[in-house]
């Protein structure tokens, strides 16, 4: 999961950058409401790697670097184990109740607007649906309707250029866009990348509800002075397509701006090339067999004095092999399970002030069995070789697939001794 939202989390600001650089201040706005939607998706997606492209290899040995395992000299406390149950635990449920108040909050929000719609005066003026609100409110549009206040309405006091904004929104279908967006800021709340992908969405639409306005009435600056005299009123509805969202010199400047066809064609080719390339490097996985090898080197060069720092394989080696497995080895019970036999089996040395860490691998094989059994690294006084006696007792594991056919497993097991507390 933490692979996932990494890579998926570069893919965003990747794909965002590209907008706020090439792409944003381009008079290509049906492009660019593409283009927001499906980086998202993509960004989404690609980390899964529903698509993928595997160099070939003869021999098959995915690596899976394991968590530290912590034991104290009396075998019966697991500390690093526990404190890594505590901590996700807390994660989880931090992450739970603020997507719950998120969900309430979104139900809440439809829930308003569905009740102004049901104690509301409804009018069709050309074909539109038209709520009429009796609080004071700027014209908005949500789904099929366009909120408008009534008095206001009563009166004609609404300009032509606001409904036809309003049906602007409506017709291009942009609630569907903010619902999407609303979704997903529901799922991933803790990046603040979504939010900035949501402002991008809303003043897209500004932009493409601008341009038909100014396409059907041909009188930008009676426009740009009808949105001054309203840009002061705060009156913002969350879900809804508001005329007075982010009323910027930008949007103004993007009126008027003159279209540049050869310019556009060469940014859109440009995306597509750069969009082809990070489908490519986020889908390609590593040879398995070359990053065992130099996983092999990093650590067997730490047993001849390099520093300690550089005993540990390389995380994004690790994350690279693992991503050519389908379904990874599973010892019975689950990873903590593994864990806890470990624990309960090793048998530390009594030696005074002995403590330090021990790393082994081991293989797990295509019939579950765990093999070829190496001591990396150990402390002395038969810690290595205690660790290879507990990984012998291991019942079978269930075989790690790739194309649904079994393959040898890599594994990689350090374990600290510390002292009693």
């Amino acid at each position: 999961m933490t692979t996932y939202l990494l890579k998926s989390g570069i893919l965003l600001f990747i794909f965002y950058l590209i907008y706020r650089l090439w792409l944003e201040n381009e008079k290509m706005f049906l492009f660019n409401r593409i283009y927001l939607l499906a980086s998202l998706v993509f960004s989404l997606l690609i980390p899964l790697q529903l698509i993928s492209f595997e160099p070939s290899a003869t021999s098959k040995i995915i690596s899976v670097q394991l968590d530290e395992l912590a034991i104290q000299k009396n075998s019966q406390s697991f500390k690093s184990l526990a404190e890594s149950l505590d901590l996700t635990n807390i994660i989880l449920a931090i992450y739970v109740t603020v997507f719950l108040v998120l969900i309430i909050r979104f139900l809440l929000n439809l829930f308003s607007l569905y009740n102004k719609v049901l104690r509301s005066e409804v009018q069709f003026v050309k074909g539109e649906k038209i709520i009429l609100i009796n609080e004071p409110i700027l014209p908005h549009s949500f789904w099929n309707a366009i909120f408008i206040n009534k008095q206001e309405f009563k009166n004609d006091r609404i300009p032509s250029e606001l409904i036809a904004h309003e049906k602007a929104h409506l017709d291009q279908k942009h609630t569907l866009d903010i619902l999407f967006i609303e979704f997903l800021q529901i799922i991933f709340w803790f990046n603040p990348l979504v939010i900035l992908y949501k402002r991008a969405i809303k003043l897209n639409h500004e932009f493409l509800a601008d341009a038909v306005v100014n396409n059907q009435f041909r009188e930008v600056t009676k426009y740009q002075s009808l949105l001054l005299e309203i840009a002061s009123n705060k009156t913002n509805i969350i879900l809804a397509s508001n005329i007075n969202y982010l009323i910027t010199k930008k949007r103004f400047i993007m009126m008027t701006k003159k279209e540049s066809p050869a310019r556009i064609f060469l940014k859109v080719c440009s995306i597509g090339i750069i969009t082809s390339l990070l489908l490519f490097v986020f889908s390609c996985k590593d040879n398995p067999e070359e990053s065992n090898t130099k996983k092999q080197n990093k650590i067997e060069k730490s047993s001849v004095g390099i520093e300690e720092k550089s005993t540990l394989p390389d995380e994004d080696d690790t994350v690279r092999s693992l991503a050519g497995l389908e379904i990874k080895p599973e010892f019975p019970g689950g990873i903590e399970e593994f864990y806890k036999f470990v624990g309960k089996n090793y048998q530390a040395p009594e030696e005074e002030g002995l403590k330090g860490k021990v790393y082994i691998t081991f293989i797990v094989e295509k019939d579950g069995s765990l093999s070829d059994f190496k001591v990396l690294r150990d402390i002395g006084y038969g810690t290595g070789e205690e660790a290879v006696r507990v990984l012998k007792l291991s019942p079978n594991w269930l075989p790690g697939t790739i194309n649904n056919k079994p393959v040898r497993t890599l594994y990689s097991l350090p374990i600290t001794i510390q002292s009693p507390d």
